[in-house]
C-alpha cells in the first residue's frame, strides 16, 4: 500500500531529553492500532532547529508543524489529524506579530529569512538510512568527480567556490587542501574535527546526528584531493547520540562501497575510524586534537610546522570541523557559481548559528554569510523577552568578543566581525539584555578558559587566572582603579605570548566588554555598585508595596530572611540574605526589585 502521509520526529539530542522517542513509540503504536501503520511512515529525524519548540513533530503532505508535543498528545494527533484530516490548533505555534497560531512549517518566521546547505537534511530525512541521504543525491558528488575529475581540479573547485572554514578562522578551505595535497609523503591523513566546546554551541552535533553521510562522503572527497587513505573523526564523547548514527552511517558506507577500498570502481582507497574525546576544549585546536588521536595529552604544539606539513604521526593532514565538510558534497552537485551566488564576495555561502540566551526563539539557524545581527535577533530570533532592552550579543564563545546596539545593523561575515573585535568562531551566539552584567559576563568566559587551560604555556595558565582573580575581586565590589590599566595589561601579554589560538584569543571578552562597557567597570570599581543589578554584593533585594503577602517568597527562602504575615507586606533581612534571587524569581506580582548598592568608596591599597 502507498503511503500517503510522513510523520517526522525530532531525533536531535534536545527533543530526545524531552521524551521525543516516547512520542514516536506511542503514534507506532496507535497507528498500529487503528491498522494505519501501512499507511503513514513514521521518520525520527534530526534537529529542525527551532529547539526551544520542541518536541517538534512535523506532518507531510500537510507541512504542518507541531510545538511542544507530549505523549499524551499524540491520540489527538492521531483521531484528528491522520483520521479526520483536522489540524490541532492548541499544538501550532502562535505567531507573537499576527498573533495566530501558524500551521505551515514554511510560514514559521524562524525559518523565513534562512538557506539551509549545511543542515539541508537535517529535519528531512532519516539518519540512520543510507538510502534517504542517497535518494537526497547522497554520494552523487563523490561518485562524479572520481569517474571526471583529477585530484587537482577537485581543489580548484574548491578553492572557486570561496568556501572558508566554518570552525572559528575562516581559512580558505580550497587553499588549505592544496597545502596538503602538495605535501610529498608516503601517507596523509583526514581529520574532521568535531570537538566542539564553545558554551552554548551545537551545530556540529545536529549536524552529525542529522546529516552523518554529509562529512563522511566530504572526507573522502577531501581525501581524494589531497592523496589520503584515512579519515578521522574527533567527536567529543558526550555526544553519544552522534557517536552512535556516526558509527551506524560509517558501517552503511563501508557495506555500499562508499568507504573502503576501491570507491565506485576506481583506484581510490579511502577509511574513516572514530576517535572519541574527553571533553577538554583545548582539544578543539587542532594539533592538540592531533596529539589525543596519537594517544597523547591534548596538548597544543608549536607552529610551523602546520599540519599540512606535518600533522597526525608527522604525516601531512588536513582538519576541517563538521560544518565545513557539510557544505563540500553541495559545492560540486550545485556549482560554485552557485554557491558564491549567496552570502558576501569574502565569505561566500552561508554560516550556521547556535541562537541562545536572552531570545524568544532559541535554536539553530542558518543564513546566508551578509545577513545582519538585526534580522537574526528579531526577524528569526523573535527579539528579546519581556521587552526587555537588548544590550550585547556575544560571538564566538570564550574565544569571541561582545557587539553592542550600535553594530545591529553590521552585515555578518569573518572579516565584518573581526573588525568589531569579535570573530565568527564555530556559531555560538549569546544575546543579552539590559540585566544582563557585562563584567560578570567576560567573569564566565574567563572562568570557563582557566578551567579548560591545558596549562602548557605560562601566558595562558597564569595570565588567565590573573584576569579572573581581578574580575572577581570587581564584582565583589574590591576593585581599585589601577585594575583597569592591570587588565588591559594582562590582555595584551596573553595575545601577544600564548602558544595557541585558544590562548591567544582568551583575553577577548575581556577586551571588547572593556572598550564597549568600560562605564559598568568603572561603577563597580569607584561606585561600589552593579548597575545591571547582577553581582550579588553589590545588590540590595527589597519588597515593594506590591506585595500581596502570598508568602511564596519566604516559602522558597534557602535562608529564611523573609518574615511577614499572610496578606500584608513581607519584609528581606538584609544581614540574613545571600541574595540568591529565589524570592523575586517566585514573586507572582513582581513586588520584589534589586537596589543597586552605592556604598561609599573607601580608600584602597594594592
Amino acid at each position: 500500500m502507498l503511503e500517503r502521509m510522513q510523520i517526522l520526529i525530532c531525533g536531535g539530542t534536545g527533543c530526545l531529553s524531552s521524551d521525543s522517542k516516547i512520542i514516536r513509540d506511542r503514534l507506532q503504536e496507535l497507528l498500529r492500532k487503528k491498522g494505519l501503520d501501512d499507511e503513514v511512515r513514521l521518520i525520527m529525524t534530526g534537529c529542525f532547529g527551532l529547539c526551544e519548540q520542541g518536541p517538534i513533530v512535523v506532518i507531510h503532505p500537510d507541512n504542518v508543524f507541531y510545538a511542544n508535543v507530549c505523549k499524551s498528545d499524540v491520540r489527538d494527533i492521531v483521531n484528528e489529524h491522520i483520521i479526520k484530516g483536522r489540524h490541532v490548533k492548541r499544538l501550532m505555534v502562535t505567531d507573537p506579530d499576527l498573533k495566530k497560531k501558524i500551521a505551515d512549517f514554511s510560514e514559521l518566521k524562524f525559518y523565513a529569512k534562512q538557506k539551509r546547505i549545511a543542515l539541508r537534511n537535517c529535519g528531512n530525512i532519516n539518519p540512520l538510512d543510507i538510502k534517504e541521504y542517497i535518494a537526497n543525491d547522497g554520494y552523487f558528488a563523490l561518485g562524479g568527480l572520481l569517474r571526471d575529475q583529477t585530484p587537482e581540479q577537485v581543489i580548484d573547485i574548491m578553492k572557486t567556490s570561496g568556501l572558508r572554514g566554518r570552525g572559528g578562522g575562516g581559512f580558505p578551505t580550497g587553499l588549505k587542501w592544496e597545502f596538503a595535497a602538495k605535501a610529498e609523503d608516503d601517507e596523509k591523513y583526514v581529520i574532521c574535527n568535531a570537538d566542539e566546546g564553545d558554551p552554548g554551541a551545537f551545530m556540529d552535533r545536529a549536524i552529525l546526528e542529522g546529516d552523518p553521510h554529509s562529512v563522511l562522503e566530504a572526507m573522502a572527497i577531501c581525501g581524494y584531493a589531497i592523496g589520503a587513505k584515512q579519515g578521522y573523526i574527533y567527536v567529543r564523547a558526550e555526544y553519544p547520540v552522534a557517536v552512535e548514527r556516526l558509527n551506524i552511517a560509517v558501517e552503511q558506507a563501508r557495506e555500499y562501497g562508499f568507504l573502503g577500498e576501491h570507491i565506485f570502481d576506481s583506484d581510490f582507497t579511502f577509511d574513516i575510524d572514530l576517535r572519541l574525546g574527553a571533553g577538554a576544549f583545548v582539544c578543539g585546536e587542532e594539533t592538540a586534537l592531533m596529539a589525543s588521536i596519537e594517544g597523547e595529552r591534548g596538548m597544543p604544539r608549536k607552529k610551523p610546522p602546520f599540519p599540512a606539513t606535518s600533522g597526525l604521526f608527522g604525516k601531512p593532514t588536513n582538519v576541517n570541523n563538521v560544518e565545513t565538510f557539510a557544505n563540500v558534497p553541495v559545492i560540486f552537485l550545485k556549482g560554485t557559481d552557485w554557491f558564491r551566488s549567496i552570502g558576501t564576495e569574502s565569505s561566500p555561502g552561508t554560516k550556521v548559528f547556535a541562537l541562545g540566551g536572552k531570545i524568544n526563539h532559541t535554536g539553530l539557524l542558518e543564513v546566508p554569510m551578509g545577513t545582519t545581527l538585526r534580522e537574526i535577533i528579531y526577524d528569526i530570533g523573535g527579539g528579546i523577552p519581556n521587552k526587555k532592552r537588548f544590550k550585547a550579543v556575544q560571538t564566538g564563545g570564550p574565544s569571541g568578543g561582545c557587539i553592542t546596539a550600535e553594530h545591529l545593523d553590521t552585515p555578518i561575515d569573518f572579516d565584518n566581525l573581526n573588525e568589531l573585535g569579535s570573530m565568527m568562531g564555530s556559531g555560538g551566539m549569546i544575546v543579552m539584555d539590559e540585566d544582563n552584567c557585562m563584567v560578570d559576563v567576560a567573569r564566565f568566559y574567563l572562568d570557563f578558559t582557566v578551567n579548560e587551560s591545558c596549562g602548557k604555556c605560562t601566558p595562558c595558565r597564569e595570565g588567565t587566572r590573573r584576569l579572573l582573580d581581578i574580575l572577581n575581586r570587581i564584582c565583589e565590589g574590591n576593585g581599585i582603579p589601577d585594575d583597569l590599566r592591570v587588565l588591559g595589561l594582562l590582555c595584551k601579554l596573553i595575545h601577544d605570548s600564548s602558544l595557541c589560538g585558544l590562548g591567544q584569543t582568551a583575553p577577548n571578552p575581556v577586551i571588547s566588554t572593556l572598550e564597549h562597557f568600560r562605564d559598568e567597570y568603572e561603577a563597580h570599581i569607584f561606585d561600589k555598585a552593579c548597575p545591571a543589578g547582577v553581582c550579588t554584593e553589590l545588590t540590595t533585594f527589597t519588597i515593594t508595596d506590591k506585595c500581596i503577602g502570598c508568602t511564596k517568597c519566604a516559602q522558597n527562602c534557602p535562608v529564611d530572611a523573609i518574615s511577614g504575615n499572610q496578606r500584608e507586606k513581607h519584609f528581606i533581612h538584609d544581614d540574613m540574605c545571600i541574595r540568591c534571587g529565589a524570592c523575586k524569581h517566585a514573586c507572582p506580582v513582581n513586588a520584589i526589585t534589586t537596589t543597586i548598592n552605592l556604598k561609599k568608596e573607601e580608600e584602597n591599597h594594592v
